[in-house]
């Protein structure tokens, strides 16, 4: 019987503790558009996801796969120019999703936002879409319905789903497999409309360097990644933390202090989204709510190169969030 054509990266990855070694950059793109066009068996997907998920993704294998994702979206033909690409794919448990009011508020100074995530791949969560719809913040079922929007508007959302179908399934296999694979990297990093800034939060700490190395690799402008908020790109108000960088093929480090004295913060029993609303308009007052936007708009301007220190970049936050259309 012949050798099914993706049986060489599986076996790259699984030939032992001596023999095996991560995929190169240019296997990896290869390995995951057989993948996305279809060419590989369930059975080789599963076994690949999960070999990769056990020795953890590389820099260049994640590379290699964004690459491949990339080329193989339909994009429109003509796009406006998008500045700030941000990703939400890990959903909500303990917290409300504070950071839907820090892209809200930048948004409403000009800058152009794409938000793209996934829906319901672990239980128990609020996610990205349903949180827009609360806020009544456009959302797009198509990339060229996306484009058209953000041409009269500075933020948009797309589900995952509506820019690569096959990787929204592939997410999904983590109710099968029952792990996260490295297409939850991958898809933070799509970058659709090729956005000069990127701004991402993970979960696990491990995985920031992954991001910034891939990004690099990848020739991307502009990126910070942080351990956020249940993973999504929201500052943890109460903890320290590290924003790691790529400015022009320049990979730099830079610490956050906490924004809050007591470094504990209880669970939020209902996640109640109407609360955003409210917050949003100034009928309700919410300390931690308030740090945490207030904390990711200044990661966000400090990105955008809007602020030159950490200082600046809190005060021009606080007075953005001051100045805002409550509406």
């Amino acid at each position: 019987m012949q050798e099914h054509p993706f049986a060489a990266y599986v076996r790259i990855l699984a030939r032992g503790k001596s023999q095996s070694r991560p995929l190169t950059i240019d296997e990896a793109d290869a390995a995951m558009t057989m993948i996305l066009r279809g060419e590989a068996l369930p059975e080789q997907i599963g076994a690949f996801l999960m070999l990769l998920r056990f020795k953890e993704e590389t820099a260049e294998e994640i590379a290699g796969f964004v690459r491949a994702a990339r080329r193989l979206i339909e994009r429109p033909t003509t796009a406006p120019k998008v500045d700030l690409d941000w990703s939400c794919y890990a959903g909500k448990r303990r917290q409300l999703p504070w950071f839907a009011l820090s892209a809200r508020a930048l948004a409403g100074t000009g800058v152009k936002i794409f938000i793209h995530g996934t829906e319901g791949h672990t239980a128990g969560r609020v996610y990205a879409e349903q949180t827009m719809r609360s806020l009544g913040l456009p959302i797009a079922d198509t990339m060229k319905a996306a484009a058209e929007t953000l041409r009269v508007s500075h933020l948009c959302y797309v589900p995952l789903d509506k820019i690569s179908p096959v990787l929204s399934e592939l997410i999904d296999l983590k109710a099968v497999l029952g792990l996260r694979s490295p297409v939850h990297t991958i898809s933070r990093m799509l970058n659709p409309f090729d956005a000069k800034y990127v701004l991402q939060g993970v979960f696990h700490p491990g995985f920031n360097h992954v991001h910034q190395q891939a990004a690099a690799l990848l020739e991307q402008p502009h990126l910070a990644v942080f351990r956020g908020e249940g993973g999504e790109v929201e500052r943890r108000p109460q903890k320290p933390l590290d924003v790691l960088s790529v400015h022009e093929g320049r990979l730099e480090t830079e610490s956050w202090p906490a924004l809050m004295d007591d470094p504990r913060q209880a669970h939020d029993d209902t996640m109640d989204l109407s609360r955003l609303v409210r917050v949003w308009r100034g009928e309700e007052v919410d300390d931690y709510g308030l740090a945490a936007v207030i904390g990711t708009l200044a990661i966000a301007l400090k990105l955008l190169g809007r602020a030159t220190s950490q200082e600046d970049a809190h005060q021009l936050a606080q007075n953005i969030w001051q100045n805002r259309d409550q509406k």
